[in-house]
């Protein structure tokens, strides 16, 4: 019964939330460099931080001892998140309010008794810029959401099948956000997108389970779990840079802008394709004993060579 009132907690908040973007004006207007054509409420990716708050309602006890720091690290990326939704931030302020969360997730995660300190700034490097990955990914219907759905499920059945990591709740909870937030914009015509507050928020959250998971078990073939997201973003970053392009400008280069926008592919279609492609990694992951030196090229050679090809015959086909 937990989780069926969590859920309608869940629902009733996020249909507060679209009559307050509405009646504020809290919208995505498409340009030329969106994948969408309607304006849409933005935002709706305040779910997130919000399951966390239900979470906490219902697991108090816990919560109070042990998720303290997680807590405020989310709350505080969220919000920053959310004011940039509305008003655009100066990066400086953006990237002080990252660090102390990101602080906050590795203090969180006990990696900074396990990791020695000349690490701590490779760590902060690698969750913020697996943030902004997240981040960069957010540009279509279904994606966000499915995805970390895909992410959380793998997670959760590792937690319980394979090794105990965290308290299942705190990957269920997570995974009722992602169905409430899909139910609302895996759509042809979304009634909401995440917002940096969603694509951050889910973000944090996920990879605050995938370092626990690493922490717990000293495999660092979990960080694998988002690898599409990765690939997607890295090799897109080194066609803008041979291109001579400014990497922090908004772009239409990602494969999955380039099949939404020239090849007109629906967005739905899109997304289950990218998290399929996970799906299929993560039961990999999930079942091999092989290190992660091994499990890398087995893994991005041929996914990397379908994505090249792809985008070589996207961009030919369109003389881009």
């Amino acid at each position: 019964m937990e989780y069926i009132y969590a859920t309608i907690i869940l629902f009733i908040s996020i249909l507060g939330y679209f009559k307050i973007a509405d009646k504020y004006n809290i919208i995505d207007k498409p340009n030329h460099r969106s994948a969408h054509t309607q304006i849409t409420l933005r935002g709706g990716g305040i779910i997130f931080p919000i399951a966390f708050v239900v979470f906490c309602l219902f697991n108090f006890h816990e919560v109070s001892d042990n998720y303290w720091s997680f807590g405020l690290g989310l709350l505080a990326i969220c919000t920053i998140s959310f004011i940039d939704d509305i008003k655009t931030l100066s990066s400086r302020i953006r990237l002080s309010i990252h660090l102390v969360s990101v602080m906050l997730l590795l203090y969180f995660t006990g990696a900074f008794t396990v990791m020695p300190y000349w690490v701590w700034p490779i760590l902060f490097i690698l969750i913020i810029g697996t943030l902004n990955a997240y981040n960069f990914m957010d540009g279509i219907n279904g994606m966000t959401g499915l995805y970390s759905l895909a992410t959380l499920a793998s997670l959760l059945y590792i937690n319980k099948e394979i090794i105990s990591f965290t308290d299942s709740n705190f990957i269920i909870y997570p995974i009722l956000a992602c169905v409430v937030f899909l139910f609302f914009n895996f759509r042809k015509k979304a009634k909401c997108f995440a917002g940096d507050v969603g694509s951050i928020g889910i973000g944090f959250w996920v990879i605050g389970l995938i370092t626990l998971l690493i922490m717990k078990t000293q495999d660092y073939k979990y960080i694998l779990l988002l690898s599409i997201y990765g690939l997607e973003v890295v090799l897109t970053i080194i066609e803008r840079l041979m291109l001579k392009e400014n990497i922090f400008e908004a772009h239409r280069r990602h494969l999955y802008q380039l099949f939404a926008n020239e090849k007109k592919v629906s967005h739905l279609v899109i997304s289950c394709v990218y998290t399929f492609f996970q799906i299929l990694v993560n039961i990999f992951l999930i079942n091999s004993q092989l290190p992660i030196w091994s499990i890398l090229p087995i893994i991005f050679i041929p996914i990397g060579g379908i994505y090249l090809g792809l985008k070589w015959s996207l961009k030919k086909e369109y003389n881009l």
